[in-house]
């Protein structure tokens, strides 16, 4: 691995191999697992409950705009609100420290989910699981970039973003089979539990990368404020379209997650065990190889035009849009999970990618501000309005289709966010390379 850069007294930093925790790549690799376990975690937490969402919709007796509520826009207000000052905090302070206390509180409020005897208190019950998860990716953005160097960083970082596929794998999994068996709230708390024990793993075997380990720069004295990365980001056109581009992207991924299980139940009359099981291996094993593939792609390609980190997640939207019409134009369900095997697995192919570039038009110390920014964007419109439209549109067809009306709400609004996210991608290749050239310090 590249050399470290140590501190020095003079307010900045001196390159140097001294004190590198990260010499060696069995300590980058291990906190390159252990990181993207904890993203698994996060993703566990919250995918649990779109597979558990029909029972909980039973129990309580809640409509479909609410339960898109609880699962989309409330959650992600919160999330996002959370994100910016956390990573904020996180660009000046110990990263690891923030992702194990982060880990701690929604692994907690999880747990506690299980508990709600109604719709307020499992939406506060949410509320704490969407701050607690706003501390978990900017930070281990932020390390993971300053452990591996920008010519493998889009592959590390898409490995990473393939927590995102393990988490709906065993949300799916292990909800699908505890619902069926032991009820919902059960599937709460024996989920919730194990990320407490994770978190102190995190404190207490990883070690806090040094700032512009691999780049050879050296990272300035004092905090950089937030309006001050926010203008730098908005000045890049490229930003503003893979910004634009992830949102919507994020916006059919996050419809499909939290609505899907409840179109297969609804339309199919799938049993949960069995369903998420297929889910698991559809939507969980696919969206893992995508996600790590394509980023390691986009590092062999972005090395001859780095356009590439721009055409990879175009390309994958247009490979994924006709499988969206088998999907919800079918009368059998297994033809159905078939279809969704290519979307599945293309879903995140942006991650990585965007990600990566992100992280290349910013300074050393902005990383972790850059990647909440991006992820503010990204998870308002694509987890706060994805499954929030799914709901109230489903809502809206349901005098008209009955209990058809959720499969007509996901075929209307999906293609059409696959269709918007790919012409941004396009747009911010054509501004990408003299973006990246101008990157500051």
């Amino acid at each position: 691995m590249a050399d470290a850069p140590a501190r020095d007294t003079s307010g900045s930093h001196q390159l140097s191999s001294e004190h590198n925790p990260y010499q060696t790549p069995k300590a980058a690799y291990y906190a390159l697992g252990t990181l993207t376990v904890v993203y698994s975690f996060n993703f566990i937490d919250r995918q649990l409950l779109a597979i558990l969402q029909e029972s909980i919709k039973a129990d309580l007796l809640l409509s479909d705009a609410q339960l898109g509520l609880l699962t989309g826009f409330a959650f992600a207000v919160f999330y996002v609100t959370a994100g910016l000052p956390i990573a904020s905090w996180a660009d000046r302070s110990n990263r690891r420290n923030i992702v194990s206390l982060s880990l701690f509180i929604w692994s907690f409020m999880t747990a506690i989910s299980g508990f709600a005897q109604n719709y307020w208190q499992l939406l506060l019950a949410r509320i704490g699981v969407g701050v607690g998860e706003a501390g978990g990716s900017p930070p281990s953005h932020s390390m993971i970039s300053d452990i591996f160097p920008p010519e493998s960083r889009a592959g590390a970082l898409g490995f990473y973003s393939s927590g995102v596929s393990f988490g709906i794998l065993f949300g799916f999994l292990f909800g699908g089979w505890l619902n069926e068996y032991f009820g919902w709230r059960v599937a709460f708390l024996i989920v919730g539990v194990p990320g407490v024990l994770l978190a102190l793993l995190v404190r207490f075997t990883m070690a806090e990368p040094i700032r512009g380990l691999n780049e050879k720069r050296k990272v300035q004295a004092g905090n950089v404020p937030i309006k001050t990365v926010i203008a730098l980001l908005w000045q890049r056109r490229s930003f503003r379209h893979m910004a634009m581009g992830a949102a919507m992207n994020a916006f059919a991924g996050y419809s499909v997650a939290n609505w899907v299980a409840s179109y297969m139940i609804r339309s199919y009359q799938m049993p949960t065990g069995e369903l998420g099981t297929w889910l698991a291996l559809v939507i969980g094993v696919g969206g893992a190889i995508g996600v790590f593939g394509s980023g390691v792609i986009a590092d062999r390609l972005g090395k001859r035009d780095k356009r590439w980190y721009m055409w990879m997640p175009a390309v994958a939207c247009l490979i994924s849009f006709p499988f969206q019409f088998g999907i919800y134009l079918t009368s059998d369900p297994y033809f159905a999970l078939m279809m969704l095997v290519v979307p599945g697995v293309l879903a995140n192919a942006y991650l990585g990618a965007t990600i990566a570039t992100v992280h290349g038009l910013v300074g050393l110390k902005m990383r972790a501000l850059a990647s909440a920014i991006l992820f503010f964007i990204l998870n308002i419109i694509g987890l706060g309005a994805g499954p929030s439209s799914v709901g109230l549109l489903s809502d809206l067809l349901q005098p008209s289709f009955g209990v058809e009306s959720l499969r007509y709400a996901l075929l209307i609004l999906v293609p059409l966010a696959i269709c918007w996210s790919c012409f941004h991608y396009v747009m911010a290749a054509r501004y990408v390379r003299e973006d990246l050239a101008a990157a500051p310090d």
